[in-house]
């Protein structure tokens, strides 16, 4: 299986590739810590609107912080691999930040991606692709999947909650 975390060099050039080729880019991110049918469902509907999509990926530290220290379940290697697997995914990049701000900024999406439930939120990056012209698209989402009612679920079937 391929690993498609890039370092920030290979993907800066990668993305100057695709430029150059007429052809366009998108973004979207998340802990993705147990990866359900509503990431894959999601992760698919962003890839039909792009040619080529990248993945930012929170670290296990900024998922720690973002989420609390039980999280996450698993592992950001453990994430990658399965994320890697995925054929509408064509590169991770992992952030360490609560936020991806930075990355997007480096990466310059012509396309930033977010579930629909953002839209009465303040969407990270928007200001960025503010700048250049780029767009935010809130995409639906599959109701009935989210990682806190799979840990629900799982806690109640165990007796643990």
């Amino acid at each position: 299986m391929k690993n498609k975390v890039l370092s920030k060099a290979l993907l800066s050039k990668k993305i100057k590739d695709i430029r150059k080729e007429g052809k366009v880019v998108g973004f979207t991110n998340g802990c993705f810590d147990i990866i359900h049918p509503g990431h894959v469902d999601f992760i698919a509907k962003a890839k039909k609107q792009v040619d080529f999509l990248i993945l930012g990926l929170n670290s296990d530290s900024s998922v720690r912080t973002i989420k609390g220290k039980s999280r996450p379940i698993n592992n950001q290697n453990f994430r990658v691999q399965v994320l890697s697997a995925l054929e509408d995914v064509d590169s991770v990049v992992i952030f360490n930040e609560p936020t991806p701000h930075d990355i997007i900024s480096f990466i310059k999406p012509d396309y930033l991606f977010k579930g629909s439930d953002w839209k009465d939120k303040v969407v990270v990056g928007r200001d960025i692709l503010k700048e250049y012209g780029g767009k935010v698209r809130l995409l639906p989402y599959l109701k009935g999947y989210s990682t806190t009612s799979i840990l629900r679920k799982i806690c109640r079937k165990n007796s643990i909650v």
